[in-house]
């Protein structure tokens, strides 16, 4: 037998030690299998920031047939949902200030007659400004709902001086839905990427077998690879498995290439392995290589594009997210998802993965190698 099949096979047993170690504890079994799917139904159906039913409290001055109809218009959107009533103005300040209302709808008194004659009518509208994002999306809602009854109502329908019409390109509902849930995918990845490494090693480490190893005829390159290689086929069964839920639980639109997605996901985990072995070098005891991922893991969501978008962010926080391969990753599964787009558009993103993967992981391998030596 040569030395790269023995190197071969003395890898292939520490794969499958790790393997067999790895499945044989349930609790670990459960956070790598279910886990996943439970983070996905969270975040599939809590993040998103699609607007409805509106907490609303309406003042109507007015109190004829059209003014109602203006608030069915509302209501009936589905986006706004009436909390309260009243004849002051006062009342809708305070429901403001309690936080009973996000919007307050004022009709002035001769609202209906004004925009009978043509006049034009006013509407005011007062938003709880706390959460800014809320309210942006809430006035424009208001504003598209005010606007179009405007046009068909009355004898004189309102004119507008431009007649705009919306058509939105591979997300037709502007469901946010179906631009989190992919972006899910790279998040799990990364998250049971960084905990199953880091914590692997630094656990041999706790219990006195890391020694073992070092003294064991396994190198120090052939014991980092026997303790990746499991991780990466557990990142991608994940990565699978997520996507299959996404799917047919979450009717997520799929237009891409399955194969380059599987392709992206590989390079897109050895910087996720790379980081936990990182983690693992600088962290003595596994609470301490738990502490450390959430704190690499937080900026590392912040700055992908996952939350908030990158154009928005500071140019220094923006150049900053090029150093981070969540955002490359975010930008393919979010290409191929609803673009359908191949190569060709993503070379830029997968490249850069394939320079940061290998880069990070030799770097933490050399890191591992002076420690063990």
């Amino acid at each position: 037998m040569g030395q790269g099949e023995r190197r071969f096979e003395r890898v292939k047993e520490m794969v499958q030690k790790e393997l067999r170690q790895i499945l044989r504890e349930p609790r670990l079994r459960r956070l790598i299998f279910l886990s996943p799917i439970i983070q996905l139904v969270v975040f599939g159906y809590a993040v998103s920031t699609d607007i409805r039913h509106t907490r609303t409290f309406v003042v109507d001055g007015d109190r004829t047939r059209t003014s109602r109809a203006l608030i069915d218009a509302f209501t009936g959107s589905g986006y706004f949902r009436v909390v309260g009533r009243s004849d002051r103005p006062a009342d809708l300040v305070s429901a403001l200030d309690h936080g009973t209302a996000i919007l307050g709808i004022e009709i002035q008194p001769g609202f209906t007659r004004r925009l009978e004659s043509g006049q034009g009518a006013d509407v005011q509208f007062l938003l709880d400004g706390t959460n800014s994002n809320v309210a942006t999306v809430v006035r424009g809602y208001a504003e598209r709902i005010a606007l179009d009854f405007g046009r068909t109502a009355g004898d004189v329908p309102f004119a507008v001086p431009v007649d705009l019409r919306e058509r939105a390109w591979y997300n037709a509902d502007l469901k946010s839905r179906n631009y989190n849930v992919p972006a899910v995918v790279g998040t799990i990845m990364m998250l049971i990427s960084l905990l199953l490494t880091s914590l692997a090693i630094v656990r041999e480490r706790e219990i006195g077998t890391l020694e073992q190893l070092l003294v064991s005829p396994l190198t120090p390159r052939e014991m980092i690879a026997g303790k990746t290689i499991p991780f990466a086929l557990i990142g991608m069964l994940d990565m699978m498995v997520i996507t299959i839920v996404a799917l047919l639980w979450f009717d997520v639109p799929f237009r891409g290439n399955f194969a380059l997605l599987l392709s992206a996901g590989l390079l897109y985990l050895l910087p996720a392995l790379g980081l936990g072995l990182l983690i693992s070098t600088v962290s003595s005891t596994q609470q301490e290589a738990f502490l450390a991922t959430f704190l690499v893991m937080m900026p590392t969501i912040l700055l992908s594009g996952f939350m908030f978008p990158v154009s928005s962010m500071p140019k220094v926080f923006e150049w900053l997210t090029l150093l981070n391969p969540m955002r490359h990753f975010l930008e393919i599964v979010r290409g191929i998802f609803l673009k359908g787009v191949g190569i060709d558009v993503l070379w830029k993103q997968l490249a850069a993965l394939a320079i940061m993967g290998p880069t990070i992981l030799l770097f933490a391998a050399s890191r591992f190698k002076r420690l063990a030596g």
